[in-house]
């Protein structure tokens, strides 16, 4: 019978000494906390295991235990092999010595003589002999810890763990589920799998922090009963519930208080397309002193809250003309199809994009746009009107209002450059 991918994850990372950790850049709690438990458990069953994120960590996940244990740049050392044809000569002896700041060498032959053209050089196996990358749904989105070591990644076993539906299957062993509203939900069960009381408090607490993460706190629709009880059995493990909810969501530094009231004092609302945007220009980063990654969380927080938005966006100009677009939606209205509009992707509920060589206001234009003509192709019929027609019987009055009303298709939008995109998904 034909092992399952959960097996044959299990069976990789038994066998494996030496493992390799890896997330998406920029990394958010369910990255952090997923690639965290994995560092705490193999640690306990006396693997090898190195953890990176290049990237600069959000003050509010600095509680996380062992982040000072995470590498910020990502060595791959690999063996070097030299090899000496013995067809003409026999060798006696080997030595070496390091001599102005060369390794040299020095075979002494029994008989006969070794000659330059006998020497040929190798490639040999990496030390890492598996690599697990958690919570990316493709290599673009782990970024220059991928593009600088294709070689690595591409020699040695990868294991995929994620739970987000634009995943590209691209490991070796591809443990995906799309039911999971977390990459921490999913390592529950294999952690559970390589061995007993393997989740002890701080494995529990980074666990729990990854699926509060990314539920908001068990707001949004991703919200499932599976989650609700991995979460409670996490608490019984002995998570830090408490302060989790506290560096999350209840302690905001003075430069993201700043930068959210710039944020909010712009937000603008399409009651038409009931979509919902605001701007970040890299300007405001500079005026309140705000890093790039105290945006996270103001999506979330307050702009979903604007009565009557079925669509959420955010546009951050992070670094000069490159845009970062974060897109949140209410039940029925799929952000993952949206992002998908611009070359991103991630959740239902939750997605993300990114445009390159773009000024943010003309970004929104060109985003805003596109948006609007997506949601004037659907009916625009309000919960209580629906609910009417879905209770009234099949007639051609309830055909008729079933059909988008004319004062709700968009006017057709100006022209803009159309902008390069690239793949980045929440």
């Amino acid at each position: 019978m034909e092992l399952t991918p959960k097996q044959q994850a299990l069976e990789l990372i038994n066998k494996a000494k030496n493992i390799l950790l890896v997330t998406h850049a920029k990394p958010d709690g369910d990255a952090l906390g997923s690639m965290v438990a994995m560092y705490l458990v193999l640690n306990k069953l006396g693997k090898k295991a190195t953890a990176v994120a290049i990237d600069t960590i959000a003050n509010n996940y600095q509680f996380l235990p062992k982040l000072d244990e995470l590498a910020h740049r990502l060595t791959a050392p690999r063996d070097f092999i030299i090899s000496i044809d013995c067809v003409s000569a026999t060798a006696d002896k080997l030595a070496y010595n390091f001599q102005d700041g060369k390794l040299n060498i020095v075979v002494t032959p029994k008989d006969g003589n070794f000659k330059p053209q006998d020497v040929s050089f190798a490639d040999g196996n990496f030390q890492f002999d598996l690599i697990i990358v958690l919570d990316a749904a493709d290599w673009d989105q782990v970024g220059a810890i991928y593009a600088d070591n294709t070689k690595l990644f591409q020699g040695v076993p990868v294991i995929n763990i994620d739970h987000h539906s634009s995943n590209d299957y691209y490991g070796t062993i591809n443990l995906v589920d799309l039911t999971a509203t977390a990459t921490s939900e999913i390592l529950v069960g294999l952690i559970e799998a390589l061995g007993p009381s393997l989740i002890d408090e701080d494995v529990a607490t980074v666990l729990l922090t990854g699926i509060i993460s990314d539920t908001g706190s068990f707001q949004h629709s991703n919200t499932t009963p599976k989650s609700l009880t991995i979460a409670a059995q996490m608490v019984g493990f002995g998570a830090r519930q408490q302060e989790i909810i506290k560096n999350l969501f209840k302690t905001k530094s003075l430069t993201t208080l700043k930068l959210w009231g710039k944020i909010l004092s712009d937000i603008k609302f399409d009651e038409i397309h009931k979509v919902s945007w605001s701007v970040v220009p890299i300007a405001y980063f500079i005026e309140t002193g705000a890093a790039r990654e105290e945006t996270g969380g103001v999506i979330d927080e307050l702009m979903t809250s604007v009565p009557g938005a079925d669509i959420i966006v955010l546009l951050s100009e992070k670094e000069p003309r490159e845009i970062s677009g974060s897109i949140r939606t209410k039940k029925g209205v799929d952000a993952a199809e949206i992002a998908g509009l611009f070359g991103g992707g991630g959740h239902p509920g939750a997605a993300g994009f990114k445009l390159l060589d773009m000024d943010p206001q003309v970004a929104a234009e060109v985003v805003i746009n596109k948006i609007k003509e997506y949601q004037a192709k659907k009916p625009q019929i309000a919960p209580e009107e629906l609910e009417t027609i879905l209770d009234a019987p099949a007639t051609a009055t309830t055909e008729s209002a079933l059909a988008p009303k004319a004062d709700t298709v968009a006017p057709a939008p100006t022209e803009a450059p159309a902008p390069e995109m690239v793949s980045e998904r929440e």
